[in-house]
């Protein structure tokens, strides 16, 4: 599954928050859009899973304009708390179930197993890193080609992230899923992309293989970000 981003421009009123966004992004592939907070991360998310649509140009996934049906082929984690909160994690589970024809409801109590989390516990009663697990849950649960997780890991403490990189390289199936995260907490993830995209105000300033990075350039992510952002 190829998403290519040609000539995308978006604007919100009077911020532009991309500048015309050229980019492929290849399938089977754990990709990182990295970039400080309001560079275009999150928009170019939301892009990809149909839900605000470009003012110029136009994103494709597998040759496919993207509009609100892709959401029969993409999962998206939003950074928003968006839980219904009278619901327990087992019925947010079969919520999701009803409405996505490709929910696993066995893998998802497996992650919920895996990730801690008390099925019969009302959403209003967790914490806020029990949320962003259960979350984590929902969007990999879905049989679907392509995954967008926007800031899984902003706001919770370091064990919780922990978990949820783990929780990722466990029930990620990469022969037949793309999945690509945005995030600042660039250091929790960097062992599991694959590929990295930078980002700053609303344009691409680079776009690497992360074995490239570590083997070839002898850097990690934050040093490579700091070298290509000095160039703009």
């Amino acid at each position: 599954m190829m998403i290519r981003f040609e000539g995308v421009k978006k604007t919100y009123l009077r911020h532009t928050a991309l500048h015309d966004i050229t980019l492929s992004l290849p399938q089977g592939k754990i990709i990182g859009i990295v970039g400080e907070n309001g560079s275009g991360k999150s928009t170019m998310l939301k892009l990809m899973a149909g839900l605000i649509r470009p003012g110029k140009g136009t994103v494709t996934v597998d040759g496919e304009p993207v509009n609100r049906l892709i959401s029969r082929k993409v999962a998206y984690l939003s950074e928003l708390d968006v839980l219904y909160p009278f619901y327990t994690a087992e019925e947010i589970v079969r919520f999701f179930a009803s409405q996505f024809d490709d929910m696993d409801i066995k893998k998802a109590h497996e992650m919920m197993q895996f990730l801690q989390l008390d099925p019969h516990k009302k959403i209003k009663h967790m914490s806020k890193g029990q949320r962003g697990r259960l979350k984590m849950v929902l969007a990999l649960s879905r049989q679907v080609p392509l995954v967008l997780l926007d800031e899984p890991l902003s706001g919770l403490d370091p064990m919780v992230r922990d978990s949820i990189v783990k929780g990722l390289l466990s029930f990620i199936d990469l022969e037949r899923q793309t999945v690509i995260i945005t995030t600042h907490e660039i250091q929790e993830v960097e062992a599991m992309l694959d590929m990295v995209v930078a980002v700053r105000e609303g344009r691409i300033v680079g776009v690497e293989d992360t074995e490239v990075i570590r083997e070839t350039e002898g850097l990690n992510i934050v040093s490579w970000m700091k070298k290509v952002y000095g160039g703009y």
